[in-house]
């Protein structure tokens, strides 16, 4: 069958572009703090065969779909996050970077037998040394998610999209994604999600799924080496779903978006330098979402995500882009 690369006219693009301001996008997902200590290493413990890393700088950042809402803030939206944090200096500390990014937290749900997520590394030399993620993943308590429901609920009239970023921290759960996706249904609005794995097959009918090459195998059941292999697996998760498309995120090589009947279209990477791949999902999934809610179509809001993404993969640590880099990259890769 074979995938083929279009080209497709600057005015779509920019016609897109011009509507992104004051487009309103509801986040649903799995909110974290980033903590980042920067420093330097000189010399190995004694205590055992590890570098030690003399800090001498900490710095935070939104995670997860606090990020996706950044993503969506610094493009033009207005986004409306939605998730749960605990009552703890960690969600302290995630208002405070919120507001610092211009960002509300009116419809966070504090639970306070949870821990707020964080995710803290450490960076020496532009290098990842090690992670530390302290959390809690188990499902939400019935009270917490039907309080997300609500909030959701009340956010999704007049809104242009919902994306649903799910990094199986337990905010995600089958009940509560039936319920919101009946909600964004009867409101017409159209869904992105961000995946994780084990609730695939509970993302039916959505308008697109963002998976990576890693995810998209694992959930259908075949790992992807070659263009076959991902055929079969875009073209299998798209009837099996029932989804609008399918967008396969492919690190260097770009995005594959599959649509119905049997449609492949390759969008080859823009990135010119790569230092770290974390957060791309985020900004794909915010580009893309509103991209959708300006009136574009899935082709249009595939390129506009796959060069969001080529920009924000050039710093280390999340990262966030706007609509003048995104016209300065289209610009630049015409």
């Amino acid at each position: 069958m074979g995938a083929r690369e279009i080209s497709i006219p600057p005015a779509r693009i920019d016609a897109a572009l011009r509507r992104f301001g004051g487009q309103r996008v509801v986040v649903l997902g799995d909110v974290m703090l980033d903590r980042y200590l920067w420093g330097a290493v000189r010399r190995i413990s004694p205590e055992a065969p590890v570098p030690i890393v003399e800090v001498n700088q900490e710095t935070v950042r939104l995670g997860g779909a606090a990020n996706v809402a950044d993503n969506v803030h610094t493009l033009g939206g207005i986004p409306v996050l939605v998730g749960v944090t605990g009552d703890d200096a960690t969600a302290a500390a995630l208002g405070a970077a919120l507001a610092a990014r211009g960002l509300a937290a009116d419809h966070l749900v504090a639970d306070s037998t949870r821990r707020t997520t964080q995710k803290t590394r450490i960076i020496a030399h532009h290098q990842q040394v090690v992670r530390a993620d302290q959390e809690d993943t188990a499902p939400l308590q019935p009270a917490i998610a039907a309080a997300l429901e609500r909030e959701v609920a009340g956010a999704l009239p007049g809104a242009g999209a919902l994306v649903i970023s799910d990094y199986g921290k337990g905010v995600i759960e089958r009940e509560l994604l039936v319920a919101v996706l009946a909600r964004a249904a009867a409101a017409g609005v159209p869904v992105c999600v961000d995946p994780k794995e084990s609730h695939f097959d509970a993302y039916r009918a959505v308008s697109v799924i963002t998976p990576n090459l890693t995810e998209a195998g694992n959930a259908y059941g075949r790992r992807i080496v070659d263009e076959q292999g991902l055929e079969e697996v875009g073209f299998g998760l798209l009837e099996r779903l029932g989804c609008g498309a399918v967008l396969i995120t492919r690190s260097e090589q770009g995005m594959s978006l599959f649509e119905p009947p049997a449609e492949h279209t390759h969008f080859p990477t823009v990135a010119q330098e790569v230092y770290d791949v974390t957060g791309a999902g985020d900004t794909v999934v915010a580009a893309f979402a509103l991209a959708l809610a300006a009136g574009a179509d899935r082709k249009v809001a595939s390129l506009i995500a796959n060069h969001a993404a080529g920009l924000v993969i050039r710093e280390i640590g999340t990262a966030a882009t706007t609509v003048g880099a995104l016209r300065e990259s289209l610009a630049r890769n015409a």
